[in-house]
């Protein structure tokens, strides 16, 4: 049986960072088919569990355990690289970003520092926020999983060392809490997605099998022959899941079984020379492999800023200029950082480290209270400020627990739906001649108003609001026309590519059970009860149904600011063929409700597409305030629609 290393250095495990980071960089970059790369995350939990098990086994069994030498430890790894990443991003997005956007960096960096970032994208994980592709620090989400566990694990290590000094009811105990935790987070995969992803009781899991697994390694002897078939078992599950795979399974749940279980076989088989594992170029990239980690990742989000993210010829150069970002960080920041801090006389250095520290955070949170909105050019800043559309409606009544009135006293119309309804209810209500009359709106932002559905997370507004819509509206306003407006195809079909909280191609709601994309079974379960829905609405009041906007798959002022700032012309549109495309089945359902139960459809095309094409702006004015839901400008062309509805008087 070979050694185990603990404070030495095992070249296979540092070949296996190398194929964690590769098959990481390569799925971000969207290169090579790596469609599962994302799993890469889950081999570097295993093998952090493996070294710090074994870092703090040692030091338990010796007596010599030290908890403030174990955090000074982690900290002189993680730190000196993560702060200069965090500065490097906040002075570059003083040049370049809206003030949203840098308002926004400015609490990434903050949480990415205090090790708490992953909590903050699981809380952001909802309807409004950033795509994934704009949100710099995005990655940082794993750091603060593992430094979570660094924070908790030799606590409970060193509490079952001094209450049961006996090795094999702490082995015992690490098996409990990995069964545990893996049920966790199968259960939590399924009906918590977000929260199963991001968050350490689903995570921690993975980081103790890497401790069980240094647990193994120095009590089984294994052959010649079982260490092959381990090394062959391993590479295996390794390189299948990344190519068979995608971000439609539910992560990290069962699935990442399969990394888990390959990261422990190539460990625990210990090989010596393989070029698998031992060629020179997978041990330059493993020694390099958390600065390529941390820096390959703005990359990608850079590419994305400028339009760039489809071009190989620069998605190729991104992975080159990642590498040496990766080597300048490694020489020059990581060696130097490791070697001074771990000097006996290096307490002024560590107490450097925590004012740089300090200092970043401090600079991140004073841009996450201000967006200097001075660094732009005036109509740069201009143009950014109409993203987001503050004084959209359904800021101020999509999310209300009571009716919002727009408008007079006078009801003359009732909207319903999601945050496409409140983005449009103040042109309904100027669409109104008579300016005593008014609008009624019930709408939850991100909710589907078809009886019956639910949402694979979360979801306990939306059923109250189906459940307003079919027992109180039918006594409400008699005789006056009802208007349903919601964002159907995106709870169908899922969202567009890179979009936050709307996973591709994968149902959000579910009627029976859930479904990793539209199957047959699905969409005729959600065509009979949206039917049914409106039949139901449409026998009580007159009812209208409002076709699907064109959705422009990018956050139109922004893009249109950074072209300002960049010097560059951009035409964003959406054809036509596009749009039947995407929306050709909620037509179809549409059409179906329209016919069986008496509701009219409004279609918004003639309005916002000509001549084959839905442009995004109209003589400079964007006519969205994000990627789906339209602003001032388009919404107020289709008012004359809306006063086609409600008669103008």
């Amino acid at each position: 049986m070979h050694k185990v290393l603990i404070d030495g250095f095992r070249a296979d495990i540092n070949g296996l960072r190398a194929w964690a980071v590769i098959f990481v960089v390569l799925y971000h970059f969207g290169l090579l088919g790596v469609s599962g790369g994302f799993a890469g995350v889950d081999v570097f939990f295993v093998i952090s569990g493996f070294l710090m098990t074994g870092v703090v086994l040692k030091g338990l069994r010796s007596g010599r355990f030290q908890l403030w030498q174990f955090y000074l430890a982690r900290a002189r790894r993680i730190w000196p690289a993560l702060i200069v990443l965090c500065m490097v991003l906040l002075a570059l997005g003083w040049f370049i970003l809206m003030p949203y956007e840098y308002q926004t960096l400015g609490k990434h960096a903050r949480d990415s520092l205090l090790f708490s970032s992953n909590l903050r994208y699981l809380e952001e994980a909802g309807y409004f926020d950033l795509g994934a592709n704009q949100k710099w620090l995005l990655h940082t989400w794993s750091l603060s999983v593992e430094w979570q566990f660094y924070l908790v694990f030799p606590l409970i290590m060193a509490a079952l060392w001094k209450l049961f000094p006996r090795e094999r009811i702490f082995y015992l105990a690490l098996g409990v809490m990995l069964c545990v935790s893996l049920a966790w987070s199968v259960w939590l995969s399924v009906f918590e997605a977000q929260q199963a992803f991001f968050i350490l009781s689903s995570r921690g899991w993975e980081l103790l099998a890497g401790g069980l697994v240094f647990c193994m390694s120095e009590k089984l002897a294994f052959s010649l022959r079982q260490r092959r078939l381990m090394l062959l078992g391993g590479f295996l599950l390794l390189f299948v899941p990344m190519f068979a795979l995608d971000s439609n399974v539910l992560w990290p749940g069962g699935w990442a079984l399969l990394p888990v279980l390959a990261t422990a076989l190539l460990i625990l088989a210990q090989t010596q020379n393989n070029p698998l594992l031992h060629a020179v170029p997978l041990q330059w990239i493993g020694s390099r492999s958390y600065s390529l980690y941390l820096w390959h990742w703005p990359l990608v989000v850079g590419l994305a800023f400028v339009g760039l993210q489809d071009s190989l010829f620069w998605l190729v150069a991104g992975i080159l200029m990642a590498l040496a970002l990766a080597h300048i960080s490694y020489r020059w920041v990581e060696e130097p950082a490791r070697r001074l801090l771990t000097r006996r006389n290096g307490w002024p250095l560590v107490g450097s480290l925590v004012g740089l520290l300090l200092l970043g955070v401090s600079a991140a949170q004073v841009i996450r209270k201000s967006d200097f909105p001075e660094r732009l050019p005036p109509a740069v800043a201009q143009m950014a400020a109409q993203a987001g559309s503050p004084e959209a409606r359904e800021e101020t009544c999509s999310n209300e627990e009571t009716e919002c009135l727009v408008g007079g006293s006078s009801i003359r119309g009732i909207v319903l739906g999601d945050s496409h309804a409140g983005a449009l209810v103040e042109a309904i209500n100027d669409s109104l001649m008579d300016k005593t009359q008014g609008i009624y709106m019930r709408a939850r932002a991100g909710c589907l108003l078809v009886f019956g559905a639910r949402q694979t997370e979360g979801g306990e507004e939306c059923s109250d609001l189906q459940a307003w819509v079919r027992d109180s509206l039918p006594g409400l306003y008699p005789g006056v026309p009802v208007l349903l407006v919601m964002r159907t195809t995106a709870y169908v079909k899922g969202g567009l590519p890179g979009e936050q909280g709307q996973a591709v191609n994968k149902p959000k709601y579910y009627f029976s059970v859930p479904y990793d994309y539209p199957a047959p079974e699905f969409l005729d379960e959600f065509r009979r009860h949206y039917v049914d829905t409106v039949c139901a609405i449409a026998s009580h009041h007159p009812l209208y149904i409002l076709r699907p906007t064109p959705e422009l798959g990018v956050n139109v002022p922004l893009a249109m600011a950074r072209d300002l700032l960049l010097g560059r012309e951009h035409h964003y549109r959406l054809s036509l063929a596009e749009y039947r495309k995407r929306h050709a089945f909620i037509w179809r359902v549409q059409d179906e409700a329209s016919a069986q139960c008496g509701a009219k459809v409004l279609d918004p095309l003639p309005y916002l597409c000509a001549e084959g094409v839905c442009p995004a702006a109209s003589d400079g004015k964007p006519l969205y305030y994000d990627d789906d839901h339209l602003g001032e400008v388009g919404s107020a062309r289709l008012k004359p629609l809306f006063r086609q509805v409600l008669g103008g008087t």
